[in-house]
């Protein structure tokens, strides 16, 4: 049992207590300097540009807005449950594949974004794909690769048992 100054987190599939957390303390600053998990990205710290979007009991939210306290006793997933180390899951290769990646800095919240957008609809249109991310700003590219690199993922889940 954790003492008042300890949370237990679900994370990814795994139970950790994280100690002395501070009363204030974002979730996206507990998983990235606590926890280690550096995929999600720490930009605007204020919800606006989806770079730290991850999954909180299935739903999608942005880690710089959610305490760490109200995190308890929720399942969250980060970019780095979408695929065992070492290997890619189908929308991270279509990224590849089209080059959508540039910095890089986007992509993992944009990744989640996508991920939780085709759970719900496996065969959208440009327009859904381009609300669907509406949320997650990019400096880099003009959203065009990352249009298609949703569209084959799609695709590509059509073809195969599994998850994106």
């Amino acid at each position: 049992m954790p003492n008042e100054k300890q949370s237990l987190l679900s994370v990814n599939g795994e139970t950790l207590t994280i100690d002395d957390a501070w009363l204030g303390e974002s979730l996206l600053y507990t998983l990235r300097e606590r926890l280690g998990l550096y995929g999600s990205k720490n930009a605007c710290e204020q919800g606006e540009c989806g770079s730290c979007s991850i999954m909180l009991d299935e739903t999608l939210v942005c880690a710089c807005l959610v305490l760490t306290g109200s995190a308890a006793d929720k399942d969250i997933k980060t970019i780095e449950s979408l695929a065992p180390e070492g290997s890619l899951s189908t929308i991270q290769q279509a990224f590849v594949d089209t080059g959508a990646i540039q910095c890089g800095f986007c992509t993992p919240g944009l990744l989640i974004t996508i991920k939780d957008f085709l759970d719900e609809n496996t065969n959208p249109t440009d327009l859904e794909i381009r609300e669907a991310i509406s949320g997650n700003l990019c400096r880099c590219t003009g959203y065009g690769r990352i249009v298609e690199a949703v569209r084959i993922a799609s695709k590509t889940h059509d073809e195969t048992e599994g998850g994106y």
